[in-house]
């Protein structure tokens, strides 16, 4: 029988026999985002964390069809089926907390503790129209990684002025997802067409049902000076389920554990660390 797993670029870190998180990284996003945060923990010696890229991501499989929050969920029920992991701590980070969401609602026997960073259950059908709109700033192909770097120092911020929150950061972000291709080229590590199916279908119907329905104890982490996750939208989360937890965190934005990663490490050690 065919390997589910060679279809996917993933790593684990720590001990066979540590306790296991796993980590979803957000759209646009891949593995190593969380690199930092999944090395402190295995750093322990008693916790192992997976990363990995998501379909349509990174160096993982790109099908035409399948970016619903149900299908990247049912990727990581294989996944760690394959992996002969029952159970785990589940993390993730915008899209990818969305797809969290999705895989506690579905395989809830499987989910220890659920964390999601900085977003909220809300759809939102125009936010296809914002995505083509990022992407379409950016000129790829590049003709090799300095004129990128240049563009994404000198050009970008100044082209997302007062429309987004922290440009640089942004721009930082969307650098770190180029690669050289085989024509010498660079340009992007994720499949476009796949970023943007993501988002359509990722968007299209709202999570609340799934959240109030949580049957594990939940932590929702916002930061401070996210403009993806309203405080109002944090607000509902908290008192939808007697089971969610809300922790806000001061001078972040929506990359909350690239921006504040100590501290974010100590909120969830903390969190995991309750009975």
């Amino acid at each position: 029988m065919s390997s589910y797993l060679t279809q996917f670029n993933y790593q684990i870190l720590g001990p066979a026999t540590g306790r296991k998180w796993v980590f979803l990284h957000g759209l646009m996003g891949f593995g190593l985002n969380w690199r930092r945060i999944a090395s402190d923990l295995a750093k322990s010696e008693v916790e192992q964390a997976l990363i990995f890229d998501q379909r349509g991501h990174g160096r993982s499989m790109k099908p035409l069809t399948g970016y619903a929050p149900e299908d990247f969920a049912d990727d990581l029920h294989k996944i760690t089926q394959e992996l002969g992991w029952d159970r785990f701590i589940l993390v993730g980070h915008s899209m990818g907390g969305r797809n969290a969401v999705a895989f506690a609602h579905k395989y809830p026997e499987k989910v220890e503790t659920l964390i999601v960073e900085d977003i909220g259950p809300e759809g939102d059908l125009s936010a296809p129209d914002y995505y083509r709109w990022l992407l379409n700033l950016v000129p790829t192909p590049f003709a090799n990684k300095l004129s990128a770097k240049e563009f994404f120092m000198n050009e970008f911020p100044k082209l997302l002025e007062g429309k987004t929150e922290n440009p640089d950061t942004l721009g930082s972000f969307l650098y770190t997802n180029l690669e050289d291709k085989p024509d010498s080229t660079v340009d992007w590590r994720f499949h476009k067409e796949a970023i943007l199916l993501s988002v359509v279908q990722g968007r299209a119907k709202d999570f609340w049902q799934e959240f109030r329905g949580l049957p594990m104890r939940t932590l929702i982490v916002r930061g401070g000076n996210s403009k993806h996750l309203s405080k109002e939208v944090f607000e509902r989360m908290k008192v939808s389920n007697p089971r969610i937890t809300g922790v806000e965190i001061s001078n972040a934005g929506h990359w909350v554990h690239s921006e504040q990663p100590e501290e974010f490490l100590r909120v969830i050690r903390m969190f995991t660390a309750e009975a």
